[in-house]
């Protein structure tokens, strides 16, 4: 058995980023950046101001001044004349200033009795003005290292960019395996149960920015396995669950090997998530998940994650977080033990407390669970208070 640490290694050696395309701006939520965007203007594209009021030129603005008003600049459409000393105009949110150097007082600040304005005794110190270029400049460079956002999306179209180069999606073709398994919705034999690990495999690698194909149940006959691998044909990356063990009728990684798998490791010191097995299936990577659900979900989140990342030019790390033990808990034993936990938020570091049971089939433990409680191999004994690390599931 390898280590996590060198289990992701290797499966981040199987994949690389894959090609760029472009897309529309529309369509760019949740994709990664392949290459810069550049902004075909500037922002604002003049000074303007940022509140309603009145402009007038520095040497007006004095406390008590009073100023006749003799025209308006609203947004788009700005004034057109030239401003006498003593002069003012009425001036709109996001209206251009008719010149540099004045100054735009709130219109609550004044008195206005007809055409003449009254400033304050006490005048404010700031012009309440934004400067042409505020936000950015042409030609300004914006790729972030992340998928994009809705804010992302509307910086991108203020920078008049209405298309953007991305990273193709990956995509998944997903493989339950099992004469045991039927899908939600239909009855089960009395020696059957339902097909769970594609929904929430699918569902983590969706969120992960994939596109993802469900293909349908292969039985545990080589034939029924060769006829849904074909199915997987043009996928990037083949994600199995179940059959990756040493049972008469695990077949996957047999069925696998005369298809041309290259594996790359099989058994990994872990729980739950042992029997994981990764490798190069022609031009597609394959990661064979375990069958029991909890630890395909922990196997999808460590393994098939970093690799969706790395898919689309994004750092493929695990981020653990800092949280304080609730209780104590015992050691680990030979294998990294990844524990479903709740979390409790506090003043300082959150709490964190390890579910009772953790049998790899519990769904609803799963389901209650925020975290899972990074125990490392060889761990002893911790006891409550204690600083531990943890991954987040939410």
């Amino acid at each position: 058995m390898i280590s996590v640490e060198e289990a992701l290694a290797k499966v981040l050696e199987l994949v690389g980023p894959l090609p760029a395309e472009t897309v529309p701006l529309r369509a760019a939520l949740g994709r990664v950046m392949a290459a810069p965007a550049r902004a075909g203007l500037t922002q604002p594209p003049f000074s303007a101001s940022a509140m309603d009021g009145y402009w007038l030129a520095a040497p007006d603005h004095r406390p008590g001044a009073t100023l006749t008003v003799v025209g308006e600049s609203a947004a788009g459409r700005s004034f057109g004349g030239t401003l006498a000393a003593g002069q003012c105009i009425r001036i709109f949110t996001g209206a251009p200033v008719p010149a540099d150097g004045g100054t735009v007082v709130l219109q609550e600040n004044v008195t206005r009795a007809g055409d003449a304005i009254t400033l304050p005794d006490t005048l404010a110190e700031t012009d309440n003005i934004r400067p042409r270029g505020q936000d950015f400049a042409e030609g300004a460079e914006f790729c972030p290292a992340r998928p994009l956002t809705p804010a992302d999306l509307g910086l991108l179209a203020g920078m008049n960019v209405a298309e953007v180069s991305v990273y193709r999606r990956p995509e998944i073709a997903l493989i339950a395996t099992g004469d045991e398994l039927v899908m939600p919705g239909e009855a089960p034999g009395p020696d059957q149960i339902l097909c769970s690990n594609n929904f929430v495999v699918g569902a983590i690698a969706e969120a992960a920015g994939a596109r993802v194909r469900m293909l349908p149940i292969a039985r545990d006959t080589e034939d029924s396995l060769r006829g849904v691998f074909a199915l997987a044909e043009g996928a990037d990356l083949v994600v199995t669950s179940g059959g990756a063990s040493v049972g008469s009728h695990d077949l996957v990684g047999q069925v696998a090997a005369e298809l041309g798998l290259e594996r790359s490791f099989w058994k990994i010191a872990m729980r739950p998530g042992k029997p994981l097995m990764a490798g190069k299936m022609g031009a597609a990577a394959m990661l064979g998940l375990p069958g029991n659900p909890v630890s395909a979900t922990v196997c999808a989140h460590l393994f098939l994650v970093p690799m969706l990342q790395k898919m689309q030019g994004l750092p493929a790390t695990h981020a653990p977080r800092r949280a304080m033990l609730a209780e104590d808990v015992g050691p680990t034993g030979p294998r990294t033990h990844f524990m479903r936990a709740r979390l409790r938020e506090t003043e300082g570091l959150p709490e964190i407390t390890a579910f009772a049971n953790q049998d790899s089939a519990m769904l609803s433990v799963l389901a209650e669970a925020d975290a899972l409680l990074i125990r490392p191999l060889g761990d002893g004994p911790r006891k409550a208070g204690e600083i531990v690390e943890y991954l987040p599931l939410r």
